[in-house]
């Protein structure tokens, strides 16, 4: 029996029990509203969070997306390709040593205040533990089986496809489980640094009103929808690949 929700929910309510005594030590609620007034400001403003909470899961959806498929692409270019990976992996390590926040501005600049420079940051954040995941899996098969394969007159692309994918869908799994739990990073980031909507436009702005309850409104719909989507993935994945262990 999963007890994930359960667990998830005692979490919950410890964190809310946590918030409330805090707001009891005399914290002014301009810097730490109390549980109640966050839960009047989401219920107060459900049509104005529900429309710019829509554009944010849509640019983590679709940056979750060409973030996995890139990164896919990269693992198994770098395996087929050795010669290929002494240039693709620098590459890849270099776009994570950049701050994100560096990028930003940078992106935004580029491709405008649009839905292309959050999708673009999404990308960089998810692309690189799905390569990373999968590449060493692909990588990290055992000789036995790649012997036993070439025994029985295997090509190189049959014995990728029958050997090292089946073996590193694990790994792979591991990496997708992340990238769904650091997708809205890259987003959230990009509508800080500048968009017209978005949870992140959201929270800008309501923390320049000092609307502090709106704000932790945004937080509590954007950590509800990376809790989902996590879930989510996480549901598709045992299902895809049941047979590999726990």
């Amino acid at each position: 029996m999963n007890r994930f929700p359960l667990r998830g929910a005692i979490v919950f309510c410890g964190l809310l029990l946590v918030w409330q005594l805090l707001t009891l030590t005399g914290i002014p609620a301009f810097l730490l509203p109390s549980p109640a007034a966050a839960a009047a400001a989401l219920w107060n403003n459900r049509g104005y969070l529900a429309e710019h909470g829509l554009i944010t899961l849509s640019e983590i959806l679709t940056g979750l997306l060409l973030g996995s498929l890139l990164g896919v692409a990269l693992a198994l270019a770098m395996i087929l390709y050795p010669r290929l990976q002494r240039w693709l992996m620098p590459l890849v390590l270099t776009s994570q040593a950049i701050p994100v926040f560096a990028l930003a501005p940078l992106l935004v600049l580029w491709l405008g205040f649009g839905m292309s420079a959050k999708v673009a940051m999404a990308v960089l954040v998810i692309f690189f533990p799905v390569t990373s995941s999968f590449f060493d899996g692909l990588r990290r098969v055992s000789g036995d089986y790649l012997d036993l394969a070439r025994t029985m007159g295997a090509s190189r692309l049959a014995q990728l496809r029958h050997v090292r994918l089946m073996a590193a869908l694990p790994t792979l799994g591991s990496g997708l489980r992340m990238a769904a739990a650091v997708a809205p990073i890259g987003a959230i980031i990009g509508e800080w640094v500048g968009s017209s909507g978005g949870l992140g436009y959201v929270m800008i702005n309501a923390n320049a009103r000092l609307q502090t309850d709106v704000c932790f409104a945004a937080l509590f719909i954007l950590v509800l929808m990376t809790v989902l989507l996590w879930l989510a993935a996480d549901a598709l994945l045992n299902r895809l690949i049941a047979w590999s262990p726990e």
